[in-house]
Protein backbone atom coordinates (compact mmCIF):
# COMPACT_ATOMS: atom_id res chain seq x y z
CA UNK A 1 0.00 0.00 0.00
CA UNK A 2 2.84 2.39 1.11
CA UNK A 3 5.51 2.81 -1.83
CA UNK A 4 8.90 4.56 -2.03
CA UNK A 5 8.58 8.13 -3.77
CA UNK A 6 11.28 10.14 -4.30
CA UNK A 7 10.69 13.45 -2.63
CA UNK A 8 11.42 15.60 -6.20
CA UNK A 9 8.56 14.30 -7.80
CA UNK A 10 6.12 15.38 -4.78
CA UNK A 11 4.16 18.63 -6.58
CA UNK A 12 4.61 21.08 -3.75
CA UNK A 13 3.60 23.74 -5.73
CA UNK A 14 0.16 21.97 -5.47
CA UNK A 15 0.67 21.89 -1.62
CA UNK A 16 1.58 25.49 -1.49
CA UNK A 17 -1.39 26.72 -3.38
CA UNK A 18 -4.14 24.73 -0.98
CA UNK A 19 -2.32 25.89 2.31
CA UNK A 20 -2.27 29.61 1.19
CA UNK A 21 -5.40 29.83 0.09
CA UNK A 22 -6.65 27.96 3.30
CA UNK A 23 -4.53 30.35 5.45
CA UNK A 24 -6.59 33.93 3.61
CA UNK A 25 -9.41 31.83 4.53
CA UNK A 26 -8.49 31.73 8.28
CA UNK A 27 -7.59 35.21 8.11
CA UNK A 28 -10.84 35.84 6.83
CA UNK A 29 -12.75 34.04 9.16
CA UNK A 30 -10.97 35.25 12.01
CA UNK A 31 -12.27 38.74 11.10
CA UNK A 32 -15.69 37.95 10.97
CA UNK A 33 -15.78 35.72 14.28
CA UNK A 34 -12.88 35.45 16.08
CA UNK A 35 -14.27 32.50 18.04
CA UNK A 36 -14.50 30.37 14.80
CA UNK A 37 -10.57 30.90 14.08
CA UNK A 38 -9.55 28.54 16.40
CA UNK A 39 -11.61 26.03 15.13
CA UNK A 40 -10.70 26.93 11.39
CA UNK A 41 -7.06 26.27 12.47
CA UNK A 42 -7.52 22.87 14.08
CA UNK A 43 -9.15 22.19 10.50
CA UNK A 44 -6.85 23.31 8.78
CA UNK A 45 -3.99 21.05 10.88
CA UNK A 46 -5.70 18.29 10.50
CA UNK A 47 -6.88 18.05 6.96
CA UNK A 48 -3.19 18.91 5.96
CA UNK A 49 -2.45 15.66 8.26
CA UNK A 50 -5.00 13.58 6.33
CA UNK A 51 -3.53 14.92 3.07
CA UNK A 52 -0.15 14.24 3.42
CA UNK A 53 -0.72 10.65 4.37
CA UNK A 54 -3.40 9.94 1.93
CA UNK A 55 -1.01 11.11 -0.52
CA UNK A 56 1.89 8.61 0.39
CA UNK A 57 -0.78 5.75 -0.25
CA UNK A 58 -1.08 4.11 -3.45
CA UNK A 59 -4.70 4.96 -4.56
CA UNK A 60 -4.93 1.65 -6.75
CA UNK A 61 -4.58 -0.18 -3.77
CA UNK A 62 -7.30 2.04 -1.92
CA UNK A 63 -9.71 2.02 -4.77
CA UNK A 64 -10.28 -1.90 -4.48
CA UNK A 65 -12.55 -0.62 -1.43
CA UNK A 66 -14.99 1.40 -4.21
CA UNK A 67 -18.04 -1.09 -3.40
CA UNK A 68 -17.38 -0.05 0.39
CA UNK A 69 -17.28 3.90 0.21
CA UNK A 70 -20.14 3.78 -2.69
CA UNK A 71 -22.26 1.62 0.66
CA UNK A 72 -20.91 3.71 3.19
CA UNK A 73 -21.82 7.13 0.87
CA UNK A 74 -25.44 5.81 0.69
CA UNK A 75 -25.26 5.06 4.49
CA UNK A 76 -24.59 8.22 5.96
CA UNK A 77 -26.37 10.12 3.41
CA UNK A 78 -29.74 7.99 4.45
CA UNK A 79 -28.62 8.41 7.92
CA UNK A 80 -29.41 12.13 7.60
CA UNK A 81 -33.15 11.85 6.09
CA UNK A 82 -33.51 9.73 9.10
CA UNK A 83 -31.87 11.56 11.98
CA UNK A 84 -30.33 14.31 10.46
CA UNK A 85 -29.73 17.56 12.29
CA UNK A 86 -31.40 20.48 10.63
CA UNK A 87 -30.74 24.61 10.24
CA UNK A 88 -32.23 27.09 7.85
CA UNK A 89 -35.12 24.86 6.74
CA UNK A 90 -32.71 21.76 5.33
CA UNK A 91 -31.57 19.12 7.12
CA UNK A 92 -27.77 18.15 6.02
CA UNK A 93 -25.72 17.57 8.76
CA UNK A 94 -25.44 14.46 11.23
CA UNK A 95 -24.31 14.64 14.47
CA UNK A 96 -21.91 11.23 15.88
CA UNK A 97 -19.76 10.93 19.36
CA UNK A 98 -20.64 14.55 19.34
CA UNK A 99 -19.02 15.87 16.30
CA UNK A 100 -21.37 17.66 13.81
CA UNK A 101 -20.69 16.99 10.08
CA UNK A 102 -21.95 17.12 6.08
CA UNK A 103 -21.84 14.04 4.90
CA UNK A 104 -23.09 15.40 1.41
CA UNK A 105 -19.27 17.50 1.41
CA UNK A 106 -17.69 13.94 1.82
CA UNK A 107 -19.88 12.39 -0.67
CA UNK A 108 -18.62 14.32 -3.57
CA UNK A 109 -14.89 13.01 -2.78
CA UNK A 110 -16.55 8.94 -2.30
CA UNK A 111 -18.42 9.78 -5.58
CA UNK A 112 -15.09 10.53 -7.43
CA UNK A 113 -13.28 7.57 -6.03
CA UNK A 114 -16.25 5.22 -6.88
CA UNK A 115 -16.73 6.33 -10.16
CA UNK A 116 -12.72 6.01 -10.67
CA UNK A 117 -12.22 2.22 -9.91
CA UNK A 118 -15.93 1.92 -11.43
CA UNK A 119 -15.18 2.62 -14.79
CA UNK A 120 -11.61 1.94 -15.37
CA UNK A 121 -12.55 -1.91 -14.01
CA UNK A 122 -15.10 -1.84 -17.07
CA UNK A 123 -13.55 1.00 -19.57
CA UNK A 124 -14.36 -1.74 -22.54
CA UNK A 125 -17.95 -0.93 -22.52
CA UNK A 126 -18.02 2.59 -21.16
CA UNK A 127 -19.65 3.36 -24.39
CA UNK A 128 -22.66 0.79 -24.54
CA UNK A 129 -26.44 2.18 -23.57
CA UNK A 130 -26.61 -0.29 -20.31
CA UNK A 131 -23.23 0.42 -18.88
CA UNK A 132 -23.97 4.14 -19.21
CA UNK A 133 -27.47 3.42 -17.27
CA UNK A 134 -26.01 1.56 -15.12
CA UNK A 135 -23.72 4.43 -14.26
CA UNK A 136 -26.32 6.91 -14.16
CA UNK A 137 -28.53 4.82 -11.39
CA UNK A 138 -25.48 4.05 -9.35
CA UNK A 139 -25.41 8.09 -9.23
CA UNK A 140 -28.39 8.80 -9.08
CA UNK A 141 -28.83 7.05 -5.86
CA UNK A 142 -27.00 9.60 -3.80
CA UNK A 143 -27.52 12.38 -5.94
CA UNK A 144 -31.02 12.54 -4.89
CA UNK A 145 -30.60 11.61 -1.07
CA UNK A 146 -28.51 15.17 -1.59
CA UNK A 147 -31.30 16.69 -3.17
CA UNK A 148 -33.64 15.67 -0.76
CA UNK A 149 -32.25 17.02 1.99
CA UNK A 150 -33.24 19.55 0.48
CA UNK A 151 -29.40 20.99 -0.93
CA UNK A 152 -30.01 21.59 -4.53
CA UNK A 153 -26.42 22.68 -4.55
CA UNK A 154 -24.70 20.77 -3.75
CA UNK A 155 -26.98 18.46 -5.93
CA UNK A 156 -25.69 20.41 -9.28
CA UNK A 157 -22.04 20.21 -7.93
CA UNK A 158 -22.47 16.61 -8.06
CA UNK A 159 -24.22 16.24 -11.32
CA UNK A 160 -21.62 18.80 -12.83
CA UNK A 161 -18.79 16.29 -11.25
CA UNK A 162 -20.52 12.98 -13.12
CA UNK A 163 -20.52 14.97 -16.05
CA UNK A 164 -16.74 15.45 -15.90
CA UNK A 165 -15.99 12.06 -15.11
CA UNK A 166 -18.02 10.68 -17.87
CA UNK A 167 -16.42 12.76 -20.05
CA UNK A 168 -12.92 12.61 -19.10
CA UNK A 169 -13.16 8.66 -18.95
CA UNK A 170 -13.39 8.81 -22.80
CA UNK A 171 -17.54 9.18 -23.42
CA UNK A 172 -18.32 9.35 -27.20
CA UNK A 173 -19.09 12.74 -28.21
CA UNK A 174 -21.96 11.34 -30.54
CA UNK A 175 -23.22 9.86 -27.28
CA UNK A 176 -22.83 13.54 -25.10
CA UNK A 177 -24.43 15.12 -28.12
CA UNK A 178 -27.56 13.16 -27.70
CA UNK A 179 -27.36 13.48 -24.46
CA UNK A 180 -27.76 17.40 -24.61
CA UNK A 181 -29.81 17.24 -27.58
CA UNK A 182 -32.50 15.73 -25.02
CA UNK A 183 -31.22 17.35 -21.93
CA UNK A 184 -30.77 21.15 -22.89
CA UNK A 185 -34.62 21.33 -24.45
CA UNK A 186 -35.93 19.23 -21.32
CA UNK A 187 -34.27 21.54 -18.96
CA UNK A 188 -35.93 25.07 -20.64
CA UNK A 189 -39.49 23.60 -20.84
CA UNK A 190 -39.07 22.24 -17.43
CA UNK A 191 -37.78 26.40 -15.74
CA UNK A 192 -40.77 27.60 -18.13
CA UNK A 193 -43.74 25.36 -16.34
CA UNK A 194 -41.84 25.99 -12.51
CA UNK A 195 -41.66 29.40 -13.38
CA UNK A 196 -45.24 29.77 -14.00
CA UNK A 197 -47.38 31.46 -10.84
CA UNK A 198 -49.49 28.34 -10.32
CA UNK A 199 -47.14 26.01 -10.75
CA UNK A 200 -47.09 22.50 -8.66
CA UNK A 201 -44.32 21.24 -9.72
CA UNK A 202 -42.04 22.24 -6.92
CA UNK A 203 -43.20 21.00 -3.42
CA UNK A 204 -43.44 23.20 -0.43
CA UNK A 205 -40.13 22.12 1.37
CA UNK A 206 -38.34 22.52 -1.96
CA UNK A 207 -39.90 26.29 -2.97
CA UNK A 208 -37.14 28.96 -1.43
CA UNK A 209 -35.03 27.28 -4.07
CA UNK A 210 -37.53 28.73 -6.43
CA UNK A 211 -38.13 31.99 -5.13
CA UNK A 212 -34.36 32.56 -5.36
CA UNK A 213 -34.15 31.73 -8.76
CA UNK A 214 -37.35 33.58 -9.59
CA UNK A 215 -35.41 36.77 -7.46
CA UNK A 216 -32.25 36.36 -9.51
CA UNK A 217 -34.23 36.59 -12.71
CA UNK A 218 -36.12 39.86 -11.46
CA UNK A 219 -33.69 41.60 -9.59
CA UNK A 220 -35.40 45.12 -9.33
CA UNK A 221 -38.54 44.07 -8.29
CA UNK A 222 -37.03 42.04 -5.55
CA UNK A 223 -34.10 43.68 -4.64
CA UNK A 224 -35.27 44.94 -0.46
CA UNK A 225 -36.85 41.53 0.10
CA UNK A 226 -34.88 38.48 -1.51
CA UNK A 227 -32.28 39.76 -3.23
CA UNK A 228 -30.63 42.34 -0.67
CA UNK A 229 -27.88 39.77 0.58
CA UNK A 230 -26.19 39.37 -2.60
CA UNK A 231 -26.69 43.19 -2.96
CA UNK A 232 -24.77 44.25 0.32
CA UNK A 233 -22.10 41.64 -1.37
CA UNK A 234 -21.61 44.00 -4.50
CA UNK A 235 -21.66 46.67 -2.35
CA UNK A 236 -18.72 45.45 0.11
CA UNK A 237 -16.61 44.09 -2.69
CA UNK A 238 -16.95 47.41 -4.69
CA UNK A 239 -16.36 49.13 -1.52
CA UNK A 240 -12.88 47.82 -0.88
CA UNK A 241 -11.46 48.91 -4.52
CA UNK A 242 -8.38 48.43 -5.35
CA UNK A 243 -6.33 47.52 -2.04
CA UNK A 244 -9.37 47.51 0.36
CA UNK A 245 -10.29 48.64 3.83
CA UNK A 246 -7.81 46.78 5.81
CA UNK A 247 -8.25 43.69 7.84
CA UNK A 248 -10.29 43.79 10.82
CA UNK A 249 -11.23 47.72 10.01
CA UNK A 250 -13.44 49.10 12.19
CA UNK A 251 -14.68 51.91 9.71
CA UNK A 252 -18.33 52.74 10.27
CA UNK A 253 -19.19 52.26 6.38
CA UNK A 254 -17.91 48.53 6.70
CA UNK A 255 -20.94 46.19 5.18
CA UNK A 256 -19.02 43.48 7.29
CA UNK A 257 -19.45 45.51 10.48
CA UNK A 258 -22.74 46.45 9.93
CA UNK A 259 -23.62 42.98 9.53
CA UNK A 260 -25.88 43.54 6.67
CA UNK A 261 -24.80 39.93 5.03
CA UNK A 262 -25.71 36.99 6.99
CA UNK A 263 -23.61 33.54 6.85
CA UNK A 264 -20.55 35.91 6.14
CA UNK A 265 -18.25 33.61 7.46
CA UNK A 266 -19.25 30.93 5.34
CA UNK A 267 -21.24 31.65 1.92
CA UNK A 268 -20.15 35.12 1.58
CA UNK A 269 -16.40 35.10 2.98
CA UNK A 270 -15.26 36.40 -0.60
CA UNK A 271 -17.18 39.99 -0.14
CA UNK A 272 -15.31 39.68 3.81
CA UNK A 273 -12.14 39.53 1.27
CA UNK A 274 -13.22 41.98 -1.23
CA UNK A 275 -14.09 44.76 1.21
CA UNK A 276 -10.83 43.89 3.25
CA UNK A 277 -8.34 43.46 0.90
CA UNK A 278 -9.64 45.12 -2.09
CA UNK A 279 -9.14 44.24 -5.66
CA UNK A 280 -5.52 42.49 -5.04
CA UNK A 281 -6.87 40.16 -2.35
CA UNK A 282 -9.91 39.08 -4.66
CA UNK A 283 -7.89 38.21 -7.52
CA UNK A 284 -5.19 36.45 -5.33
CA UNK A 285 -8.08 34.43 -4.47
CA UNK A 286 -9.93 33.59 -8.04
CA UNK A 287 -5.64 32.71 -9.20
CA UNK A 288 -4.69 30.87 -6.21
CA UNK A 289 -8.21 28.59 -7.26
CA UNK A 290 -7.67 28.71 -10.74
CA UNK A 291 -4.05 27.51 -10.38
CA UNK A 292 -5.60 24.21 -8.23
CA UNK A 293 -7.74 23.54 -10.93
CA UNK A 294 -5.29 23.47 -13.48
CA UNK A 295 -2.63 21.82 -11.38
CA UNK A 296 -5.40 18.53 -10.82
CA UNK A 297 -6.11 18.59 -14.93
CA UNK A 298 -2.09 18.67 -15.72
CA UNK A 299 -1.89 15.43 -13.15
CA UNK A 300 -4.54 14.08 -14.56
CA UNK A 301 -3.02 13.97 -18.32
CA UNK A 302 0.02 12.27 -16.90
CA UNK A 303 -1.81 10.00 -14.69
CA UNK A 304 -0.97 6.38 -15.02
CA UNK A 305 -4.28 4.70 -15.61
CA UNK A 306 -7.71 5.68 -16.59
CA UNK A 307 -8.87 5.94 -12.40
CA UNK A 308 -5.90 8.62 -11.73
CA UNK A 309 -7.31 10.38 -14.58
CA UNK A 310 -10.70 10.51 -13.45
CA UNK A 311 -9.87 11.44 -9.70
CA UNK A 312 -7.28 14.18 -10.67
CA UNK A 313 -9.69 15.88 -13.09
CA UNK A 314 -12.89 15.02 -10.74
CA UNK A 315 -11.27 17.08 -7.89
CA UNK A 316 -10.33 19.40 -9.99
CA UNK A 317 -13.54 19.98 -11.56
CA UNK A 318 -15.14 19.81 -8.01
CA UNK A 319 -13.08 22.89 -6.62
CA UNK A 320 -13.44 24.78 -9.82
CA UNK A 321 -16.90 24.64 -10.03
CA UNK A 322 -17.71 25.23 -6.41
CA UNK A 323 -15.31 28.28 -5.96
CA UNK A 324 -17.07 29.79 -9.75
CA UNK A 325 -20.63 29.70 -8.53
CA UNK A 326 -19.78 30.68 -4.77
CA UNK A 327 -18.40 33.46 -6.26
CA UNK A 328 -20.69 33.82 -9.07
CA UNK A 329 -23.34 34.20 -6.22
CA UNK A 330 -21.54 36.44 -4.02
CA UNK A 331 -20.78 39.05 -6.81
CA UNK A 332 -25.09 38.60 -8.02
CA UNK A 333 -24.21 36.96 -11.40
CA UNK A 334 -25.74 32.98 -10.09
CA UNK A 335 -28.57 33.08 -8.19
CA UNK A 336 -27.59 32.40 -4.15
CA UNK A 337 -27.10 28.77 -3.87
CA UNK A 338 -25.33 28.16 -0.36
CA UNK A 339 -22.09 27.12 -1.56
CA UNK A 340 -18.98 27.04 0.42
CA UNK A 341 -16.00 28.45 -1.25
CA UNK A 342 -13.25 25.81 -0.83
CA UNK A 343 -10.32 26.34 1.18
CA UNK A 344 -11.65 29.56 2.34
CA UNK A 345 -15.14 29.65 3.95
CA UNK A 346 -15.75 28.12 7.58
CA UNK A 347 -16.67 24.59 7.68
CA UNK A 348 -14.56 21.98 8.89
CA UNK A 349 -16.27 19.30 6.67
CA UNK A 350 -15.82 21.02 3.86
CA UNK A 351 -12.31 22.01 4.60
CA UNK A 352 -11.14 18.39 5.58
CA UNK A 353 -12.82 16.99 2.55
CA UNK A 354 -10.79 19.20 -0.08
CA UNK A 355 -7.92 18.17 1.36
CA UNK A 356 -8.02 15.03 1.57
CA UNK A 357 -9.37 14.96 -2.45
CA UNK A 358 -6.20 17.39 -3.09
CA UNK A 359 -4.77 14.30 -0.99
CA UNK A 360 -5.58 11.64 -3.76
CA UNK A 361 -4.67 13.86 -6.22
CA UNK A 362 -0.92 14.47 -5.09
CA UNK A 363 -0.50 10.31 -4.99
CA UNK A 364 -1.95 10.47 -8.24
CA UNK A 365 0.70 12.68 -9.43
CA UNK A 366 3.12 10.52 -8.06
CA UNK A 367 2.17 7.41 -9.57
CA UNK A 368 2.69 9.42 -12.90
CA UNK A 369 6.24 9.24 -12.05
CA UNK A 370 6.28 5.43 -11.63
CA UNK A 371 5.62 4.67 -14.94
Amino acid sequence: MLKQYKIRHYDFKLVLMVVSLAVIGIFAVGSVDAALQSKQIAGLAFGIFLMLVISLFDYSVLLNLYWLMYVFNLALLALVILMGYSANNAQRWLVLAGIRFQPSELAKILLILFFAQFINKHKENLNTFKYITLCVILFALPAGLIFVQPDLSTTMIVCLIFCIIMFTAGLRWRVIIGVLAVAVPAFLIFMYLVLQPDQKIISERHLYQLNRVISFLNKEETSNSTGYQQEYSVMAIGSGQLTGKGYKNNQISSVKNANFIAEQETDFIFAVIGEEFGFVGSCTVIVLVLLISVECLLIARRAKDIAGTIIASGVGAMLGFQAFINMGVVTYLLPNTGLPLPFVSYGLTSLVSSFIGIGFVLNVGLQCQQK
